[in-house]
């Protein structure tokens, strides 16, 4: 984890965002105390999958309906 001052974060802070962008955790001291933990923001990952068995087909899914009959 790499600190930077205050006056540095504002010098730097595209490339700080660079960094924290490749994984890196970087702090911002003010007075030598950590103030602000600087981190990148990832969109939530969709788990495929996720429903498991809690879906099921019929296996005349795509079969014609009987109501439709005289349309075709």
């Amino acid at each position: 984890m790499k600190t930077y001052t205050v006056h540095q974060a504002k010098s730097q802070l595209s490339k700080l965002i660079q960094k924290a962008l490749h994984g890196e955790k970087i702090v911002i001291t003010n007075r030598q105390k950590p103030v602000v933990k600087l981190t990148a923001l990832r969109p939530p990952r969709r788990k495929l999958g996720f429903l498991g068995s809690d879906v099921w087909m019929s296996p005349d899914f795509d079969a014609p309906l009987e109501d439709f009959q005289p349309y075709q």
